[in-house]
């Protein structure tokens, strides 16, 4: 059975389909109608969400996440910036299928603003891998295997473990300490159980170990290679299990020990540990 959706769309409600579920992103009034202005525009233009023929009557349902209903107001200037890190933490945490088309439409009607900044931050994400561009559709969310999976472990591993090995032997205890706080982060998102939350407490105590080596290149390549590693794999869990992020979690501080210790031989052995296991 079909029935009208709360993104203005057809959704099914038949036996073992979830309903939509929607989360609102409030945008100042003076910017909701700048941006209706706009899609206007476009519209007019011939180019609007009608004649892009981005369709939301087939779509999957879009679970509404735990913290939705307590995201603060979008202000102006980072509306497009919020979006792009909703999106991101819907893709990370399973709520964007792999394989599944979402359209700019349907996606702003989830977080209140108008289709034109959703296009914006899928387009960002389309240069980043995440998805692709379907001719007048939407968006497809890209699917990827165990082998690609690999594949980012193992450049990942031959990026970051030589450095993490240079640093050892250069970077005094003092320093490596400093890092005990984000280290400690990760331990505490894992205990959440949250992926997405997990996800960026990782990637921010990667990039602080990285971030001794002052090159701001080598940080930013490595941290694109680890968000691609973070998201879900097509036909697997949604998400690791709440022990499993705990174990890499506690890889984190062991690794920071050694760093400490300027255990050369446990540096080494932990980081190709760390990066076997996919985080």
């Amino acid at each position: 059975m079909e029935q009208a959706g709360p993104l203005g769309a057809h959704v099914s409600t038949g036996p073992g389909v979830p309903e939509v579920r929607t989360g609102t992103v409030r945008v100042p009034a003076r910017q909701r109608a700048m941006d209706v202005d706009r899609e206007r525009g476009v519209t007019a233009a011939g180019a609007g969400a009608g004649a892009r023929g981005e369709h939301t009557h087939s779509e999957p349902p879009i679970p509404r996440t735990r913290a939705e209903g307590a995201r603060p107001v979008v202000q102006r200037a980072s509306v497009r910036g919020q979006i792009l890190d909703a999106l991101r933490t819907a893709l990370v945490a399973g709520e964007l299928a792999p394989g599944e088309v979402y359209s700019a439409p349907a996606l702003g009607e989830r977080f209140g603003v108008s289709a034109t900044p959703v296009r914006e931050a899928m387009q960002q994400l389309a240069l980043e891998g995440a998805v692709e561009v379907v001719p007048n559709r939407g968006f497809r969310v890209v699917q990827r295997g165990t082998r690609e999976l690999a594949e980012l472990a193992e450049i990942r591993a031959l990026i970051e473990v030589p450095v993490m090995l240079r640093l050892a032997r250069t970077v005094p205890a003092a320093r490596w300490a400093e890092l005990r706080p984000l280290a400690e982060a990760t331990v505490r998102a894992a205990s959440s159980g949250c992926r997405a939350t997990y996800a960026e407490c990782d990637r921010a105590f990667h990039r602080a170990v990285l971030a001794l080596a002052g090159n701001r290149q080598l940080v930013q390549i490595a941290d694109d290679l680890h968000r691609r590693a973070q998201w879900p794999l097509v036909g697997g869990p949604v998400s690791r299990g709440r022990a499993d992020l705990l174990a890499d979690a506690a890889e984190h501080t062991a690794l920071l020990d050694a760093l400490i210790a300027e255990d050369l031989t446990v540096v080494q052995s932990l980081a190709r540990e760390h990066f076997a296991g996919g985080c």
